[in-house]
């Protein structure tokens, strides 16, 4: 006999599932993502390390495996983007919750515990009034949440947090029935950019209508890295076909880790179709980036969910390698002759002031300017670099939480304005910049320097000293000075305009054909 709360007995075969229960499982399954990275995901990495030719790619990746490591054993984020949560909930019809809250009220509980922990507090990057005065909610909630009624008496729930980055790389077109997904991919690929943190994951949704094919695409990012099983076994229907063929002919494209060049773009394409109508074929593709953060797991009644983390056998033992042409740089003491002599590609060891600000921040400069209102105390960026981050809150000894880049192209509009009216040297970031960007870095012989996205945790152990400058209000987007010792970046764009995004990928795409690497044998 099963009994509700009320002390209402319920149908034979009924499960109750507790509402704590459901709570403390998302809770948890939250906390755990943030730090640890799936088997597949870790495997196929170092497939992908070992078999990549490029060594800015090839360094690119030990970065982040060994980011991976050190939040498994730290308990911190993988990224400092730990995202908006989307959650997929199965509901068997046999199944009766505890209480009055709503699956939704549940997940946003749930969510709110995880971001608001102590002892690895997440940061919170959900706004309300989007439209709006976009104000920051302090609990990333409201979630995303897609509610499913099944057969059965269990509840399955697939919950991931993704972060902005690859999110924002989503794009959607209704197909005509006679149109070449594969052809319309590949004309997409290249335009998402380096910002999705590659390599990645591709989810491909096809079918439906537009709402289902995002859903799908989405949903298909949840699903185990197989591909090189099934390229081992063969396909057998048409979805596993796309599937190889994108494989393959992404990676041909050259674009590499970060953008930089190289073998591996995707480790895997997962496609999920739906029934569509006889004149529509609506496809969407999103990216999953390096920081893939995403579980699944069951309540039968019994209990929370019990998350087993991987073993640190299972991290590969990967050694961050020095370069021929490692430049160690003196921030406090730059300039823009020693910043002439950098060349696209060479690898910098930072040490010194650098300050920080995001896209609000930007804004708040620039209008100020031009308003023609002195910059806020103690903000001076004249012989300075700007880093584009929003940290994860700092805990016990820690000087600043994971701190790494985000997107630089958000950035573009604003640079010519900080060159010319800031004495601003550089920028650090993430991923490429736009053609007007690196004009205006070209005009004013500055340098954009790229931190390895997916390697949040990794980097702020750089950061020896961090203090709120000004904006406190913008939470993470607020401007820090930071004290750092041996980051390492890269140059991406020197003061010649030579870019690293732009050459990298067309190089490795004619040397992948040179060589006649196979992707699928």
């Amino acid at each position: 006999m099963v009994l509700a709360e009320s002390g209402e007995e319920l149908p034979m075969g009924t499960t109750l599932i507790k509402t704590q229960d459901f709570i403390d499982s998302i809770y948890e399954a939250l906390q755990f993502i943030s730090y640890y990275h799936p088997r597949d995901f870790l495997a196929a990495m170092k497939h992908a390390y070992e078999i990549e030719q490029n060594p800015s790619a090839k360094a690119a990746i030990a970065q982040i495996l060994k980011n991976s490591k050190m939040c498994a054993i730290g308990h911190r984020p993988l990224c400092q983007d730990t995202g908006a949560v989307t959650c997929f909930v199965k509901i068997g019809m046999d199944v009766r919750f505890e209480g009055d809250m709503t699956v939704q009220e549940m997940v946003d509980e749930g969510t709110r515990r995880a971001y608001c922990d102590p002892d690895n507090p997440l940061r919170k990057s959900v706004l309300t009034d989007p439209i709006g005065k976009r104000v920051n909610t302090k609990d990333n909630t409201p979630t995303v949440v897609h509610i499913e009624m099944v057969h059965g008496n269990k509840v399955e729930v697939a919950i991931a947090a993704k972060g902005g980055g690859s999110e924002n790389k989503t794009h959607m077109k209704m197909l005509n029935p006679s149109d070449s997904i594969v052809d319309w991919v590949l004309h997409e690929i290249p335009l998402m950019g380096a910002g999705w943190c590659p390599p990645g994951i591709l989810g491909v949704g096809v079918g439906g209508t537009p709402e289902k094919s995002a859903i799908l695409a989405k949903e298909a990012l949840n699903d185990p890295i197989d591909i090189q099983d099934l390229i081992k076994r063969g396909p057998k229907n048409a979805d596993e076909e796309l599937r190889l063929e994108l494989y393959d002919k992404i990676n041909k494209l050259g674009i590499g880790a970060q953008g930089l060049g190289g073998l591996t773009t995707v480790l895997d394409v997962k496609v999920k179709s739906y029934p569509c109508h006889a004149v529509s074929k609506a496809t969407t593709i999103i990216p999953n980036c390096a920081a893939t953060r995403h579980i699944d797991f069951e309540l039968d009644g019994t209990g929370p969910a019990k998350f087993t983390p991987p073993s640190l056998d299972d991290y590969p033992e990967i050694e961050l390698g020095g370069s021929d042409n490692v430049k160690r740089v003196n921030l406090d003491t730059l300039t823009k002759e020693e910043i002439a002599s950098w060349r696209m590609g060479d690898t910098l060891l930072l040490s010194g002031t650098i300050l920080t600000g995001r896209d609000a921040a930007h804004k708040r400069i620039c209008d100020m300017i031009a308003k023609g209102e002195p910059l806020p105390d103690g903000v001076d960026f004249k012989g300075k670099f700007i880093y584009y981050v929003g940290p994860v809150p700092a805990v016990r000894d820690e000087v600043v939480g994971p701190a790494g880049p985000t997107t630089s192209t958000r950035m573009d509009k604003f640079v010519e304005t900080m060159l010319s009216e800031t004495g601003l040297f550089g920028m650090i970031g993430k991923s490429e910049r736009g053609p007007a960007a690196v004009e205006s870095i070209k005009k004013h012989k500055a340098a954009y320097l790229m931190a390895v996205g997916g390697a949040a945790y990794l980097v702020s152990k750089a950061i020896k000293s961090a203090r709120v400058l000004a904006f406190e209000d913008l939470g993470m987007e607020a401007i820090y000075e930071f004290k750092v010792q041996d980051m390492p970046v890269t140059v991406a764009v020197d003061s010649l305009g030579n870019n690293i995004h732009a050459e990298g990928p067309k190089v490795w795409k004619e040397k992948i054909q040179e060589i006649g690497f196979k992707y699928i044998d």
